[in-house]
């Protein structure tokens, strides 16, 4: 008799399969066709009389993912369609898995990260508090720089740490080195420095972090729910599925 442990939760694909009990082996889902990936993020502005701008936020960011898929037969299917029927709707979020976040885009790099022990972490002892877009991190395991290289701006990351609810993701707009780094004002105390680096993302922390909290850039996996209460699919008359679904990110 076999056991596992624990359900499939992430969205099943070629990279994630599902069993007909449920279980993280079985059949492969499908590939997807098209992704559309959106940040929405909220905001309100005005000008005073004098021209000067006024700008804030006014409610929380979430990425929103498009994903549709190519004519399925029956056996590709239903793993995907029953997978998301058994979460019923926002009741109970999934992971995803996105095919142009899966690795990072430096080829150093994304082998040090799909090392067992290999990653980088929150280098700073008293850690970052939510709304912060920049922090320092080093590496685990030897990492070195000129060997392991550096994530790219345009990489995928989650957290993973002290706080088990801190699920959201986040995207890399610039990484900072020992060689070239910002050094004005008050950064330069904050300054990379030997296998340091700092790191520029969107959007803002969501939660705290500490440090050694671990950044996942290796299939980095965002938390979603499928927007909408309809669950349809059409079947053509060669009996391929077509079908597509929207999700939203959820913390």
């Amino acid at each position: 008799m076999a056991r596992f442990t624990s359900f499939q939760n992430i969205l099943p694909d070629p990279n994630n399969s599902i069993g007909n009990a449920g279980q993280n082996t079985g059949s492969s889902g499908a590939g997807f066709k098209n992704v559309s990936f959106i940040g929405e993020q909220p905001y309100i502005s005005s000008r005073t009389n004098s021209g000067r701008l006024l700008a804030r936020a006014t409610a929380a960011h979430k990425w929103k993912i498009n994903i549709t898929y190519n004519p399925m037969t029956r056996e590709e299917f239903q793993p995907i369609y029953l997978f998301l029927l058994q979460r019923r709707g926002p009741l109970n979020p999934f992971f995803v898995s996105l095919p142009q976040y899966r690795t990072p885009q430096d080829t150093s790099f994304a082998s040090y990260v799909a090392e067992t022990g290999s990653k980088l972490q929150v280098d700073s002892s008293g850690g970052y508090t939510a709304g912060q877009t920049t922090i320092n991190v080093d590496g685990a395991n030897s990492y070195s720089i000129s060997t392991d290289s550096t994530p790219k701006p345009g990489d995928l990351f989650t957290i993973n740490g002290t706080d088990s609810n801190h699920k959201k993701a986040y995207l890399v707009t610039r990484v900072e080195t020992p060689t070239d780094y910002y050094s004005g004002s008050d950064d330069a105390a904050d300054a990379p420095n030997a296998d340091n680096l700092r790191l520029h993302f969107v959007p803002p922390l969501a939660r705290a972090v500490e440090d050694n909290d671990d950044l996942v850039f290796n299939n980095p996996l965002i938390k979603v729910i499928r927007t909408g209460n309809i669950e349809q699919y059409q079947l053509n008359s060669d009996n391929l599925y077509s079908f597509s679904l929207n999700l939203e990110e959820v913390q």
